[in-house]
Parts: C-alpha cells; structure tokens; sequence
C-alpha cells in the first residue's frame, strides 16, 4: 500500500470494508482497463434521461475517469460547465437552453456524489448545487414540477419531486412513485423530454427514500422498518393531492429500488401495481456485497449509517423480502437478467412464487445485472416501456395471466405460466 494511499484512508471518515482495502489497487487497474462502467452502465443510465446533448459530456467523462478517485472531479468540472451554460443562457432569455443545461447539471452534481460515502463538506455541497440546479430546471420545463418532502413517522420527511404530464388542466391522474437504485438518485428519474410516465398520463412522485442520495446527506438511514414506513407515507401524501387518483397509485423501483419498493409495496395496499427491474432480490445480499465490486457494500454501509463492517454483516442478514413479498396481492411485473451477476436468478424466481397476486416475470437471455447490452435486450421486449406500460395498464383495471416470459436472443418471447 502506497503512503498516498494510507493518509487518504487514514483521513476518511466514511466506512472502510477489508476487500476496498485489500483491492483497492485492483479497482483502479481495472477502471483503467475496462473504464468508468466497470460495475454497471452507469454513463448510459445516467445519459438517457438527458438527451442527445449530452453525449459530448459522456465522452469526455469517459476518457477523464481512469481510476476511481476520478470520478467526482471529473463529473463536478462537467456540472460546472453545464450550471454556467445554463446562467448565460438565462441571462440572455434562452430559457430553452436554460432549462435544458439546468437539467444536465443537476444530473452531473448528483452523479458526482456517487463515490462520496461520507456527509462531508464535499458531499453536501454537491447536493445543495444538484438540488438548486433542478429546481431552476423546473421554473423552465415544460410540465409542472413540484419540490415535496413525505413526512415520515421519525419525524424526519424523505426529499422528492412531484412531476404533472405536460398539458394538466385538472382531474385525478394515476401516480406512480419512483424508486432509484443504490447508485442513482431521483433528479434522473424522469427524462428531460419525453419521458415514459409523463407521456402515459401518469403523474410521478420521484422520491429519494431512506438510505438513498439526498436522504442520507440529511441523516434517514436504510432501516427495514423505515422502507416499511415509506409506501404509507407517499400515498398518504399522494391522496391528500388533488390531482393524484387514490385508487391508482403504482411503485416502480430500478436496481436495489427493487427491493425497497418490493418492502414498501407489501406494507401498503393502497399501492396497486408494482413493476421492478435490474433486481436485488438475494435474501443477506451476500453476492453484491462479497463477490462484486467493494464500493458496493461500502456504499451501502454509508447508507445505513454504520461503519463497522462486522456490525453490518450482522445487520444485512435482516435484509429480506421473505416474510414481506407474501403480503403482495397486487399485479407485481419483474424484468431480470438471466446472468445477473449481482442478484442470482434463483432468488427472484422464489420471490415471485411467494406474490399472492397476478405476476409477470420477464428473463432476459445472457442478460447481466443492467438489463441491456446484450441481443434479447435489443432485440426483445424494451425493458423501461415494459415497466411502464405494465403500470399504466394494471391501474386502468386491466389484468393479465400470471406468465414467465423467456427472451431468447433473436428478440423471440416464449411464455409460460407462473404459479
């Protein structure tokens, strides 16, 4: 270990696991081989929702970010730039530009909290620009976007955005709340233009939940009991609105929000439908933290607050959908990865057999953890529609056979029932 690297250590105040320790080295060497996806396709996911525009910065990031330490200065110098294109663009009344640039900056302010796994002064500063960046971003857009917080029973309240389909004049809509993955945040959670939602009708609340981005910056840890706690309190925020329809309200969680919004659906049955994708499903969650990348399980441990690895290894054995996913009677649409190699494919499948209710689960052939990359992503059913299409569907009343759906690589769907 190099003296850098041991003072860098030794001045971080955030949780340290014996694997990001012990392979530190071997992290770096392979973002330099491989580049910044090197865990998931994390410049793709973070690109889409911001439109063409900004593939340039993508690129760029690309090529800046050779080792780990790269990434919050290289996405910190791409917000800058995007946050000062959007001031000039305001000044001089371009308020197209405005909003667009205002967006992708917020995008990149949030993408460079990703490595911080401490509330420093770094990680707060990002936030406070990511968030000023969107809510300029929503004077401009062109649907109405509203800043919330969800009161929690702690008596803390979660951070979220409520966003109306563009053209709203009134009258209830169906809903669906949002939950991002580990590593994302809500600000990316509706596209910049023509979003999946939004263009379906629905309305969305986009919510940081607990653990999650801005909820951990103001001190709402990951607690079962908490994600429990979570479905209530959106829906109750949800049907005290006039223009949210309380008998439709949906759950869409992405990655780890798959587990979490799996947790917060079981407790609340006012949420009628719920459509996962890119699943953390493994009960302990022993495969993401002990097999795959390190900065997994450490981010994770900053999530819930806990620094000492052997209390979170204890901790994470409670974290299980077993005994929660039984409660589930609603319309539940799962879209894996056949390879996933973060969350094997067994467990989801023992998930599913657990939901009381009408189920759809979609295998993507050689798929991995993202869901994508491969020929029966391209050529297949596409996977974010499925999910929203799925929603829409479910909370209009219409309901379907309880099926597996196999795509094969040449895009062919071979269905079969789902007991």
């Amino acid at each position: 270990m190099s003296n850098d690297t041991r003072a860098a250590q030794a001045a971080h105040a955030g949780p340290l696991t014996r694997r990001w320790t012990g392979q530190r080295w071997l992290l770096d060497n392979t973002i330099r081989a491989v580049g910044m996806d090197w865990d998931q396709p994390r410049s793709m996911y973070l690109s889409s929702p911001c439109g063409s525009e900004a593939n340039a910065d993508f690129a760029l990031l690309r090529q800046r970010i050779t080792k780990y330490a790269d990434a919050a200065p290289a996405f910190e110098a791409v917000a800058r730039r995007r946050e000062a294109r959007a001031q000039a663009a305001e000044a001089e009344a371009n308020l197209v530009t405005a909003c667009d640039n205002y967006f992708m900056a917020a995008v990149h302010w949030g993408a460079a909290q990703w490595p911080i796994d401490e509330n420093n002064e770094q990680n707060r500063t990002y936030n406070e620009r990511k968030r000023e960046c969107y809510r300029n971003y929503a004077k401009y857009a062109d649907h109405k976007i509203e800043e919330v917080w969800i009161p929690l029973p702690t008596g803390k309240s979660l951070p979220a955005w409520f966003h109306l389909p563009p053209g709203y004049s009134g009258g209830r809509l169906p809903a669906v709340i949002t939950v991002p993955g580990m590593d994302s945040f809500k600000e990316h959670g509706v596209a910049l233009n023509g979003d999946r939602w939004l263009r379906r009708g629905l309305a969305v609340l986009a919510i940081d939940g607990p653990g999650q981005y801005e909820s951990a910056v103001l001190g709402i840890p990951f607690r079962m009991e908490s994600w429990m706690a979570t479905g209530k309190a959106c829906v109750d925020w949800l049907i005290a609105r006039a223009e949210a329809d309380p008998e439709r309200i949906g759950m869409s969680g992405n990655s780890f929000g798959s587990f979490f919004s799996t947790i917060a659906a079981a407790h609340e049955p006012r949420i009628r439908s719920v459509a996962v994708t890119a699943v953390c499903h493994e009960p302990g969650f022993h495969t993401i933290f002990e097999e795959a990348s390190p900065t997994f399980k450490m981010r994770f441990m900053y999530m819930c607050g806990i620094h000492d690895e052997g209390e979170f290894d204890e901790f994470r054995r409670s974290m299980t959908w077993e005994g929660h996913a039984e409660r589930i009677t609603v319309p539940y649409l799962c879209l894996a990865g056949e390879a996933d190699e973060l969350s094997p494919l067994e467990h989801t499948k023992r998930l599913m057999a657990a939901l009381k209710g009408p189920k759809r689960l979609i295998i993507y052939q050689d798929c991995r953890h993202a869901i994508g990359g491969v020929p029966a992503a391209n050529l297949g059913p596409f996977a974010p529609s499925m999910g929203a299409d799925w929603i829409a569907a479910t909370l209009e009343g219409r309901r379907f056979p309880s099926e597996q759906w196999y795509v094969e690589a040449s895009g062919r769907v071979v269905k079969t029932p789902l007991a």
